[in-house]
């Protein structure tokens, strides 16, 4: 197999990598996770649904409780009325509260915790967070295990997964953010296992969350990835149309309306604040230029470009580590509403990446290996961006993708065949 070779880089790159060993990786991730999992613990310390700041438990997983009860009690058609999801959510919180949590999902996301909707909203929660770790954990392991330059190396791998700052506000906020990472680590496996339909199923199964797919079927069907392409629409045909089934077409088009009116809804509850816990392209030009046409176009541009790199990568003859890595960066980047939890489906690009370094050390660029670096680090930051105006994430993420496509280019490496999935 030939190898991509590294790329020069200047002096300061040179050393900030060689400064990155094992034993200082280690104790950041010692100090990060303690700090990250006491903060946790501080704030979620009082009794009640309120933390100490005032702010609801798991607040993100209320909608979704919410859906799932009225699903248990009849009243699916009830799932994008607003009003109707208010008083809902208000006789679950029992107390007057300003929190405002319209139902953004799809039916079939309350159909999945009906079963959760008989216990009362802290248990359901907790219940939910406690899978959700599990998910995550199994995922880590499962790409782990794939991975030999870190096989001899489980203790460090599962600190610096603990200390992922994605993971501390996913689970604060009762995300669904391991159901999407379940996704993206099933499709990988497919494409490990050269099972390309099965991986356009697991990534068409991404459809709850619609803004992941934004970039995946342009990257695809540029790349002419025709197995993979099918198994995407055909999964989320599939799993949008079982929810018509159940809820009925009135149900599925107040559905549609609101994803199509979902701007004015987003505009209506989200706090000004919000921008600074965004991650992708959309919210960086938005944060930059203060202009939403300018913003928008360059968001629009921008985007373009990441996904013709993607997937020119993709059809390449690169390793599928390197090939999955950009695919993902692309849903991300691409993603325009992405919040911090949802970077949780970047722990597969960062284990391999990092198995890649690992394994190639005098074939990875020191670019590579200081970047993986800070696209684990720098969503940690985001809040730094109020006063910036500058999301440091998303450049990074950015150069990243560069680095890859970068190398697959400069490579003797021949293009292969559109379904090649390991090298």
């Amino acid at each position: 197999m030939q190898t991509i070779p590294a790329q020069p880089a200047p002096a300061w790159i040179e050393s900030a990598a060689n400064w990155l060993t094992p034993r200082r990786i280690r104790a950041q991730a010692i100090v990060l996770a303690l700090c990250l999992w006491g903060v946790c613990a501080a704030d979620f310390a009082t009794p009640g649904l309120l933390d100490r700041a005032g702010n609801l438990k798991f607040q993100d997983f209320l909608p979704l409780y919410v859906s799932a009860q009225l699903i248990a009690h009849g009243r699916a058609g009830e799932l994008y009325d607003q009003q109707a999801t208010a008083n809902s959510l208000q006789a679950v919180v029992g107390q007057p509260t300003r929190v405002r949590l319209p139902n953004l999902y799809g039916p079939q996301v309350g159909l999945m915790f009906v079963p959760l909707a008989r216990f009362s909203f802290p248990v359901a929660a907790r219940i939910w967070v406690g899978i959700s770790l599990l998910v995550f954990l199994a995922c880590v392991y499962f790409v782990w295990k794939s991975c030999p330059g870190l096989r001899p190396q489980p203790g460090i791998v599962l600190l610096c997964a603990l200390a992922f700052p994605p993971l501390f506000h996913f689970v604060v906020r009762g995300q669904l953010s391991a159901v999407v990472l379940a996704c993206f680590t099933a499709a990988f496996l497919a494409f490990r296992a050269e099972r390309s339909w099965l991986a356009g199923v697991a990534l068409g199964f991404l459809v709850f969350k619609p803004q992941f797919l934004v970039a995946l079927p342009i990257v695809l069907l540029v790349a002419q990835a025709w197995k993979t392409l099918a198994g995407l629409v055909v999964a989320s045909g599939a799993q949008l149309a079982l929810a018509s089934l159940y809820c009925g077409p009135t149900v599925m088009h107040a559905y549609f309306d609101t994803l199509w009116h979902i701007s004015q809804v987003i505009g209506a509850i989200e706090l000004s604040l919000a921008p600074i816990q965004m991650h992708s392209l959309r919210s960086f030009w938005s944060l930059l230029i203060p202009w939403p046409e300018p913003a928008l176009a360059l968001y629009l541009l921008s985007s373009l470009v990441i996904v013709g790199m993607a997937a020119v990568l993709w059809k390449s003859s690169a390793p599928l580590a390197l090939r999955f890595s950009a695919l993902t960066l692309a849903a991300v980047l691409a993603n325009p509403h992405l919040f911090v939890y949802d970077l949780l489906v970047l722990a597969p690009v960062l284990l391999l990446l990092a198995d890649w370094i690992l394994t190639r050390q005098h074939q990875s660029s020191a670019a590579l290996r200081l970047l993986t670096y800070l696209a684990f680090m720098l969503p940690l930051f985001g809040p730094l961006s109020r006063w910036t105006h500058v999301q440091l994430s998303v450049p990074a993420f950015t150069l990243l993708l560069w680095v890859l496509w970068r190398d697959s280019r400069s490579s003797s490496h021949k293009l292969a065949s559109n379904e090649s999935a390991v090298v």
